[in-house]
């Protein structure tokens, strides 16, 4: 069941807040905690019924485990606790790759039966490793079977995160004041939901239909042009960037309409001015996982500064990992490893390379965004593509060994860059749904957006509507936009939001964040 499909929308949605909001007058609030467990495994098992066999296992597996970390054989407890929840993800998502490169290294020929990748299993299995390990430190308290399954199945975060802490989510559960639904908070949360839908299935899928074919065709060992290899990349940074802001708002925007207020997770990352602070705004929980449990495990950047470079690669690498079972996803990884190495020499560097009255100029910090976003854009090209070829396929032709393309809309400029550049091999016919004018107005509105316009938390910041807003908010955000209120006015622009929304459902989509 998608956050983004009539049946959730319509049906699942409403009959889990009313059965909440009567369960909360009239049953105790055991039982009101025992809906939303039931409802959201429920949910989770609308996909393939037998995932529930797998969620509920490790949900029990993990609770006693943490019932003999508080033992004297804590760290026996600990150490099983942490194998037995890796090697059920390294079955369910890497057995085949792992099977897949051993044939390739050693020539052989085993197989495997093909394994299914549950949803949802490295965000519940993170949570759960968390949750052990500071229960092993003594930080977690004693809770009850139910109030543990509802920390690890809330479905609003359950599918693609937050990654949540316990000490976060528990003591919400636990409050007695929310119980019930709550006319504010409903009001702020479907706000909320509603623009992320928006960003969803306006945005998001309208840029996967730019990329996609291109992208397609890249894995296909077509020769494609540089205009389409660059619009495809732009267009896939985008759809991702929406797809996943949309969904860490409806996650938000579910979750407060149940009086829960679920962690910041994601904060306009494109606006970052380098790889370090993008990190701090992009998936923020899984940011925060790898540096609390393997980036400071590792050593952090206690002894010495390449001991903490290289603790800063092995971390990104795991973290490549983690997206998915494929060397892309590593690569990928590796590559932001080397990015925030170089970003760290740099600011070691910089002081002696730039005049310190130079730091804080305007040209400055948009050469320092360029950059950011020019290594972002070209390390997403190898994390969408689904093989090495393709990604070198994409590569090839957007550093222009295929030729430049110039749509059709600037064709006539072909003699002139021609009487420049004789040898030069520029095609003058179009190129595919980048020579269309529509799409071109499509990705710089998109941008546009992007770049200028408040993100939901800032529009919506009177509300206080995540946990650790503060990390952000210490300065003042003065934007020409207004921000929400409760008023007609903003009723009006929610109804229009989702109606547009609502009729551009079509066939939902699954979020790109799913299938990791």
């Amino acid at each position: 069941m998608l956050f983004n499909s009539y049946i959730f929308i319509f049906a699942f949605l409403p009959i889990v807040l009313v059965g909440f909001h009567l369960s909360s007058k009239y049953l105790s609030q055991t039982k009101v905690l025992l809906w939303l467990v039931v409802s959201s495994l429920f949910f989770y098992g609308w996909w393939n019924i037998s995932y529930l066999v797998l969620i509920t296992f490790s949900i029990s597996f993990n609770y006693i485990i943490s019932y003999y970390l508080r033992s004297n054989k804590a760290k026996v407890a600990l150490i099983l606790g942490i194998f037995i929840n890796i090697a059920m993800l390294g079955y369910y998502k890497y057995a085949n790759f792992f099977i897949e490169n051993l044939n390739f290294i050693s020539n052989s020929h085993y197989a495997i039966e093909n394994i299914i990748l549950p949803l949802a299993i490295s965000f519940f299995t993170f949570q759960q490793i968390t949750y052990l390990i500071d229960s092993y430190k003594g930080i977690t308290k004693d809770h009850d079977f139910i109030h543990y399954c509802l920390f690890v199945t809330f479905f609003p975060q359950l599918i693609a995160g937050p990654i949540v802490h316990h000490k976060e989510m528990l003591p919400q559960f636990l409050k007695k004041e929310n119980m019930g639904l709550k006319v504010n908070n409903v009001s702020i949360g479907l706000t909320i939901f509603l623009i992320g839908l928006f960003k969803k299935v306006v945005i998001a899928d309208s840029m996967g239909a730019l990329a996609t074919p291109i992208f397609n065709l890249a894995e296909q060992g077509v020769e494609i042009t540089m205009l389409e290899a660059w619009g495809a990349a732009l267009a896939y940074s985008l759809q991702l960037y929406f797809d996943f802001s949309g969904y860490s708002d409806m996650a938000i925007g579910l979750a407060r309409m149940f009086n829960i207020k679920l962690p910041i997770n994601f904060f306009s990352p494109y606006k970052s001015k380098n790889i370090i602070e993008f990190w701090r705004r992009w998936h923020i929980t899984l940011s925060n996982f790898l540096k609390d449990y393997i980036y400071i495990p590792l050593g952090g950047s206690r002894n010495g500064k390449i001991k903490q470079l290289s603790n800063l690669l092995i971390t990104m690498l795991i973290g490549g990992l983690w997206h998915g079972a494929g060397w892309t996803f590593i690569i990928w990884g590796g590559i932001h490893g080397m990015f925030l190495i170089i970003n760290h020499l740099w600011l070691n560097w910089k002081g002696r390379v730039v005049p310190n009255q130079y730091l804080d100029k305007t040209i400055t910090k948009l050469i320092a965004w360029l950059i950011t976003i020019l290594a972002l854009i070209l390390s997403w090209v190898i994390f969408r593509a689904e093989t090495l070829n393709g990604a070198i396929t994409m590569y090839s032709a957007m550093f222009g060994f295929n030729g430049l393309s110039l749509p059709n809309s600037i064709s006539t400029l072909a003699p002139v860059l021609l009487s420049i550049f004789p040898d030069a091999n520029i095609m003058t016919n179009g190129v595919g749904i980048f020579s269309e004018g529509s799409n071109d107005a499509k990705i710089i509105i998109t941008c546009i957006i992007v770049l200028y316009f408040p993100n939901t938390l800032e529009w919506m910041h009177i509300t206080k509507p995540a946990l650790n807003m503060e990390i952000f908010f210490k300065k003042k955000y003065n934007y020409k936009l207004s921000y929400w209120e409760q008023s007609a006015k903003y009723a009006r622009l929610m109804a229009m939001i989702a109606m547009i929304a609502i009729l551009s459902l079509g066939d939902a989509s699954e979020f790109l964040y799913f299938q990791f």
